[in-house]
């Protein structure tokens, strides 16, 4: 398999995170790519031969659809080549987009050929063959999206969501809402609203994308340098929440990276 990031254009860079492309060209090959819960929902544009489904919930995906926070853990299952691209969203932009409540796609996605641009975008990218040509058509049916409603985004959760990333996951939510200058309950409203999810439970998988990366790339000596280094409050809340997100406990996790 070849894995790719590639940077937004900058007329989409406040709401796009990164551009992540999976391709396999093996006609013979089964992949299986498991996806954790990171924060940022997506775009995702897939061409399969045999189709793309979504485990444990075996269900078949559309070529353009929108995901929302992955909580629960998942895994893509694919036979045959394929070709994945994948828009990871700021988690502030689908409610005011696309008009969907941002908490009824959590762990679920929606077939952006419901919708009459997507529809359009759709039929644009199956003429084309070269990724960059349906990068670029993508990021023009991001761009009119944000053009048409841009007046409708909430930038203060925008800017919530930037400070709980720069802050990696750690920094508590009254904190937080003072530096915003509005109250604790006020962010907790506004911020469920736009991102499906609590700060603090956005929060929460902040800090477990910071300890997957550190467990991942073995950056530890012994696991409670992970457990203090991201916030936890002891071994056994880390191994719960680590758990929680991933079906497995840290040491298997481990075992198999």
């Amino acid at each position: 398999m070849n894995f790719k990031t590639i940077k937004p254009h900058h007329s989409i860079a406040l709401f796009v995170k990164d551009i992540l492309v999976f391709e396999e060209a093996e006609k013979n090959q089964d992949t299986v790519l498991p996806f954790f819960a990171d924060g940022y929902p997506g775009l995702m544009y897939q061409e399969t031969e045999n189709g793309l489904f979504v485990s444990p919930h075996n269900k078949e995906m559309p070529s353009l659809f929108l995901y929302g926070q992955t909580i629960q853990p998942i895994e893509l299952h694919i036979k045959g080549s394929y070709k994945l691209i994948v828009f990871q969203l700021y988690p502030f932009v689908l409610n005011s987009f696309f008009n969907i409540t941002a908490k009824d796609l959590n762990d679920s996605c929606y077939d952006l050929n419901l919708l009459p641009i997507g529809a359009k975008s759709e039929k644009k990218l199956l003429l084309y063959k070269k990724i960059d040509q349906q990068i670029q058509c993508i990021t023009d049916f991001l761009f009119e999206v944000f053009h048409a409603k841009k007046e409708t985004l909430d930038f203060t959760i925008r800017q919530a969501i930037q400070l709980i990333i720069d802050h990696k996951g750690k920094i508590p939510i009254l904190q937080l809402s003072n530096k915003l200058n509005i109250t604790a309950r006020t962010l907790e409203r506004r911020f469920s609203k736009e991102v499906g999810i609590s700060p603090k439970q956005f929060s929460h998988i902040i800090q477990f994308q910071q300890s997957l990366e550190q467990l991942a790339t073995k950056d530890f000596s012994k696991l409670t340098d992970i457990v203090y280094a991201n916030g936890f409050a002891d071994q056994s809340h880390f191994i719960r929440v680590f758990k929680a997100f991933t079906g497995k406990t840290p040491k298997r996790f481990s075992a198999k990276t």
